[in-house]
């Protein structure tokens, strides 16, 4: 085993065990298999950093699931697009540049919040479609729900079953948090407000900037994983895991 696959299988993140060890096999193997195919040390140290490595764990778990039945969501139904929670929607640093790469051509156009004062900015406020969907990170791939009215009082602050996150979004945090117990001392491991990198982006901020204003204090991955950690467990809603 590597130097630093041995340092992710040696680290430890607040959650669920199960969660925290299926996120660490994974990272092991991503580890693993970079080195095998001979990427240097550095360049692994620092996707792992900037969350690449969480980020392809996400959608690769994501790509595996089966899709739960009776879902409800469909195109121009973005109630689960406004954006409440005080993180602003918790995601990598590669998501977010990947992000301000689809959203930076955008700038100066009317976006999500013409249509609601906390919608994400990568939405068109006509269609209510994503502007941004090929790049939209992990949390937006993972959250489902089958039940439309749900997403509608969830998003006026109600709490209601119905919507809810899969299994593999829960996964990627892990994996941010072991990323970040792996390389403490070494690398920063930074996590990003997805509503206030949007809207750097579609207000013409450069990459730079978006990164400094959306960057998260460093407690609210913790907090983050917490909330994942009393989620898992509870019914969704009818159909979802």
């Amino acid at each position: 085993m590597s130097r630093i696959a041995s340092r992710i299988a040696e680290a430890r993140v607040g959650t669920r065990p199960d969660v925290a060890d299926r996120a660490r096999r994974g990272l092991v193997a991503w580890a693993e298999a970079e080195a095998a195919q001979g990427t240097s040390p550095d360049l692994v140290l620092d996707r792992l950093a900037d969350g690449t490595a969480a980020q392809g764990l996400g959608r690769l778990a994501l790509s595996a699931s089966p899709v739960p039945q009776g879902l409800a969501c469909a195109s121009g139904c973005a109630f689960c697009c406004i954006l409440s929670g005080a993180d602003g929607g918790t995601i990598t640093e590669a998501e977010a540049r990947d992000l301000h790469a689809a959203l930076s051509p955008l700038a100066g156009q009317a976006d999500g919040r013409a249509w609601h004062p906390r919608a994400c900015p990568a939405l068109d406020p006509q269609t209510r479609a994503c502007r941004a969907y090929d790049a939209r990170p992990v949390i937006c791939r993972a959250y489902v729900s089958v039940d439309v009215t749900a997403c509608e009082q969830v998003a006026g602050g109600e709490a209601v079953e119905g919507p809810g996150t899969l299994g593999p979004y829960h996964t990627y945090l892990a994996a941010l948090g072991l990323s970040r117990s792996a390389l403490k001392g070494t690398r920063r491991v930074s996590t990003h407000s997805l509503a206030r990198l949007a809207a750097a982006a579609v207000e013409g901020q450069t990459l730079d900037e978006a990164l400094k204003v959306s960057r998260h204090k460093p407690g609210e991955l913790d907090e983050e994983l917490r909330r994942s950690k009393r989620d898992l467990g509870r019914a969704a809603g009818p159909g979802l895991p």
